[in-house]
């Protein structure tokens, strides 16, 4: 008997050893392969004019303007660098709100008249490109005549050169904006939000009279959930090849029941993919730190350590991309959709940020002085303020069809935004609402002064994986963030927020210095009566639990359970104001991002409808129709050949499986039904959305109660499609 492509896949995985890496990690030091592809400020100290490279030192530190002739040496330098490297090519690398990236690329050879070729890279050509703006979304920015669109170097986020498999490119990291220079990106609000954030921590470091710092900024080091899928079965599966997530699958009798995937031994394939990926990030100057064992089958995580936010927000999106093209060399296929598999756990992207000043200090962390540690209180203060008062501005920010199959399941937070602190920290921010002091408890204890505020414990505190947004010791761990986004979003909110915070508490702490109330105490004021507004806030027990729904509905906190509801935030008047005042999108760019956030819904739903539709209809009925028709012909052949005898066996599996086809057909037919509906609301795009959600979103589910089902009591060998049980524990 032949194989079916599934055994066969089965077979094929069977006798695959592990692929070495490009990179043979034994025989080069790290310390030496490290940023080796990257045109960093060491190599630009290096390269440049003394002159020049102090300049794009003011440019970094300062935010001053970039002479003109100082990009053409820079220019050259970047040019000469990459092409003595074997770069024939150079891209401007942006972000568009695809939530990909994007690149065009262009030769840096020029063509003489007498038949030669030159190469040439001017100062122009590095800081402003002109890709076609009108295929990416615009949200109404862009009609889609209007082509012009501008990419613009971001020149915090250093080049470097990408490995083809015939040659080098040397990709210049850019934001991208229109004609008129409107935001087309996700990367000008971040650098926008960190410029926001940037005038704000200073002032208020001044106010609180440290003048030390000349530059803050946010730091994050976002941790990496994946999956991986051999690329035998992955070929087999049309849902992963076109939604990147199953639209059909029954659960198998093992998923993460045993808890034994998490931290568990590495299998060498999968061993041998991630050190090649190590190899790559290291030349490319990713700070990645740890590999290791999800909670899941076949699902991982790798994470790097802290770095500037726009920089952290390139390299995540380089990572991904890494991934997917070392996977492949591997026979791997990277799933990074919040959801690929339903039953198991999903992947997110934990983003540990914090605040970080020019001299190294991290802003929420415990000091060793009472200066120091009234000024971490401030900052802290100002955090939960925003999250108290912004929450749904973070909500919207990790909002998207992929996220929305993750979020409220018992695997990752809810959707609704709170903080967590703990029990040590809760009790003093509760010591400060009410002037007490608290009792001292084990785990080190900071005395900031017995007049000015409570003693402060230092990392004490257990951790709490439910939280969407957990402090932990000396940053915020923003657990929401969906696995297949890029952090520029939720970082860009988060920055705003506390903007917009700290903002707050400067005026709230100048106004009682004005009306003759001493630094101290106006500090003390200000923290006191913000925290006991932005209390409702802090939440350290169980997230996933349907009493904290209730406690929170009592509290007042908003519970945006997917990114239709989520979507209307950016039409909030608040929000929109919120945004223009701090300069990070304006009411036109914050409405085109309501629009694209909708059309994208839209668009993902009806793929997945499509494609629910398609798979049932060619591969699912006619195999359970095959099967119904073996059953049968099995039955009037016992009948026949042994008459009188009831096959009882038989007779139920024949009704079970014409039950079975005919409820899945049933349920396509509905499905077709409300996709043909569905056009009517075109035009009317937040009315498409939520006709996608409450109609369409349900039916495929039932699609998919049935077909599973079906799965369940077909024979085993004539299933079409590579099963759970297959693709999570066969690699």
């Amino acid at each position: 008997m032949s194989l079916t492509p599934r055994e066969a896949a089965v077979q094929a995985i069977s006798t695959l050893q592990p692929v070495a890496a490009r990179i043979d990690l034994t025989k080069r030091d790290v310390t030496e392969l490290y940023g080796e592809n990257v045109f960093s400020m060491a190599v630009m100290r290096d390269v440049l004019p003394k002159n020049v490279f102090e300049a794009l030192q003011r440019t970094l530190s300062r935010g001053e303007k970039l002479e003109v002739a100082h990009a053409d040496a820079i220019a050259n330098a970047m040019k000469e660098w990459a092409v003595a490297r074997g770069a024939t090519h150079y891209t401007h690398w942006f972000q568009p709100m695809t939530g990909l990236t994007a690149e065009k690329h262009d030769s840096f050879v020029v063509y003489t008249p007498e038949g030669g070729a030159i190469t040439e890279f001017s100062g122009k050509t590095l800081i402003q490109g002109e890709p076609d703006a009108s295929s990416f979304p615009s949200g109404g920015i862009r009609a889609t005549f209007e082509a012009r669109g501008y990419t613009a170097w971001d020149p915090t986020s250093p080049a470097f050169l990408f490995d083809g498999t015939n040659g080098r490119t040397l990709y210049i990291p850019t934001a991208f904006c229109g004609y008129n220079g409107e935001a087309l990106d996700k990367k000008t609000p971040l650098l926008r939000s960190l410029d926001a954030l940037n005038k704000q921590a200073l002032r208020l470091l001044r106010v609180l009279g440290n003048a030390r710092p000349s530059h803050v900024t946010s730091t994050v080091g976002p941790e990496q959930e994946y999956f991986l899928i051999d690329r035998h079965f992955y070929a087999q599966r049309p849902d992963l090849l076109a939604a990147g997530r199953t639209l059909f699958g029954a659960r198998p009798p093992k998923g993460q029941e045993l808890e034994d995937h998490y931290f568990g031994s590495i299998r060498p394939r999968v061993l041998a993919f991630m050190m090649d990926v190590e190899g790559e990030c290291y030349r490319l100057g990713i700070p990645i730190k740890t590999r290791h064992n999800e909670v899941a089958p076949a699902q991982f995580e790798v994470a790097p350590i802290f770095e500037r936010a726009n920089v952290a927000a390139d390299h995540n999106m380089l990572v991904m991309e890494i991934m997917r093209t070392v996977a492949n060399r591997h026979g791997f296929h990277c799933l990074l959709h919040e959801k690929p598999f339903a039953g198991v756990n999903g992947s997110g992207k934990h983003n540990n940020w914090s605040l970080a000043d020019d001299l190294g200090n991290n802003l929420l962390e415990p000091g060793h002085t009472p200066e120091d540690n009234a000024q971490f209180l401030v900052f802290l203060t100002a955090v939960l303020r925003a999250v108290n008062q912004w929450g749904h501005v973070l909500r919207v920010a990790i909002a998207s069809p992929a996220n929305d199959h993750r979020l409220g399941a018992n695997e990752a937070p809810p959707a609704i935004i709170s903080v967590f602190l703990g029990e040590k920290l809760t009790e003093v921010v509760q010591g400060l609402i009410t002037g007490a002091r608290g009792a001292s408890r084990k785990g080190g204890v900071l005395n900031i002064g017995a007049q000015a505020l409570p003693p402060l414990p230092r990392d004490a505190s257990d951790r709490n994986r439910t939280s969407p947004f957990a402090f932990t010791g000396n940053k915020f761990e923003f657990r929401a963030v969906g696995s297949s986004q890029t952090i520029a979003r939720p970082i860009c909110h988060l920055n705003l927020i506390v903007a917009e915070s700290l903002d707050h508490m400067a005026t709230q702490i100048e106004k009682r210095v004005k009306g003759k109330v001493s630094l101290h105490d106006a500090i003390q004021a200000v923290v006191q009566e913000t925290l006991a507004e932005s209390q409702r806030v802090i939440f350290n027990g169980d997230n996933y639990s349907k009493e904290w729904h209730a406690e929170a509905e009592k509290r007042g906190l908003p519970n945006l359970r997917n990114t239709v509801d989520a979507a209307m935030v950016f039409a909030d008047k608040k929000v929109i104001e919120l945004f223009s005042r701090f300069g990070v999108l304006t009411d036109q760019e914050l409405r085109s991002r309501h629009t694209v956030m909708l059309e994208n819904y839209v668009k993902t739903l009806s793929i997945e409808a499509h494609l629910t539709s398609n798979i049932a209809k060619s591969m699912l009925l006619p195999a359970g129709l095959r099967y119904q028709r073996d059953v049968a012909d099995t039955l009037a052949k016992t009948r026949e050949a042994a008459k009188g005898v009831t096959a009882t066996a038989a007779e139920s599996m024949l009704k079970e499986i014409a039950y079975l086809t005919s409820r899945l057909k049933e349920t396509v037919d509905d499905l077709d039904t409300l996709r043909a509906e569905a056009d009517s609301h075109h035009g009317d795009v937040p009315g498409h959305a939520k006709f996608c959600r409450d109609k369409m979103l349900p039916a495929m589910d039932e699609v998919r109660a049935a077909a599973d089902a079906l799965e369940l009591a077909v024979d085993d060998r004539a299933w079409p499609l590579p099963k759970y049980r297959e693709m999570l524990f066969v690699y």
